[in-house]
């Protein structure tokens, strides 16, 4: 084993220990760490692989490091870590009916949340409905770029439903499924766009009925291929 990949295995041990070392000591935001010197000498290693472990925490955000201030608790930068982490979820071999049952779990769940927040709050179904609208556009034309830009209207959607129900954490696991997603190219004919701007508009409709149970039906099926189309 060379030099290097030893000491890099000895930086993500002391990485773990730092991190347990924050929640046993039940550190926040801002809260002071005990110096290179002296986590050196709690873990038994040296200084450099100490520095190590705390530059791949602060690139995270977990640990914020500067000048005659030393360690302190930082703020978790969740756009580099949902960077990070998509990128593993969008090379690894996950079977598609886990990422899709994932995806049901998550976004069907936050449903009875989002939708007393959209009643409380009007914009957001505004911002649902200008969706829609695009999304029906979009799927009127036949031109190449239109399953392009559907991707994006249809992910965008999504995630404004879910962010809805103000749950963060929720949001950004989704926003890690969504790397996902994005690198699969279902077939988006026109005719599917078509049939899929109906099943978006027919949960705008649920929405506006605040009718929980009626957009998680019909949010289950859109999500797995299944859509339930609105009767006339």
């Amino acid at each position: 084993m060379s030099d290097l990949v030893q000491r890099k295995n000895v930086s993500d041990l002391i990485a773990d220990k730092i991190k347990d070392y924050i929640l046993e000591h039940g550190l926040k935001q801002g809260d002071r760490l005990p110096t290179e010197h002296e986590l050196a000498e709690r873990f038994g290693v040296s200084r450099i692989s100490v520095r190590e472990a705390t530059k791949a925490l602060g690139f995270l955000g977990i640990i914020d490091a500067a000048p005659r201030r030393g360690l302190t608790i930082g703020a978790v930068d969740m756009d580099r870590l949902s960077q990070y982490l998509g990128f593993h979820f969008a090379i690894a071999q996950y079977p598609f009916d886990q990422i899709i049952d994932a995806r049901i779990a998550i976004e069907v769940g936050a449903v009875p949340r989002a939708l007393k927040h959209i009643e409380a709050d009007r914009s957001l179904y505004e911002q649902l409905t200008a969706l829609t609208e695009k999304l029906s556009a979009n799927a009127q034309t036949a031109e190449p770029e239109g399953p392009e830009e559907w991707i994006a209207l249809d992910l965008e959607f999504h995630r404004v439903l879910l962010a809805a129900s103000r749950l963060e954490p929720l949001l950004a696991f989704h926003d890690l499924l969504l790397i996902f997603f994005k690198r699969i190219r279902p077939d988006l004919s026109q005719h599917l766009r078509q049939r899929s701007a109906a099943e978006h508009q027919h949960i705008l409709e649920l929405i506006s009925q605040q009718d929980v149970a009626g957009v998680q039906t019909q949010l289950r099926a859109h999500i797995t291929g299944d859509g339930v189309q609105p009767s006339n």
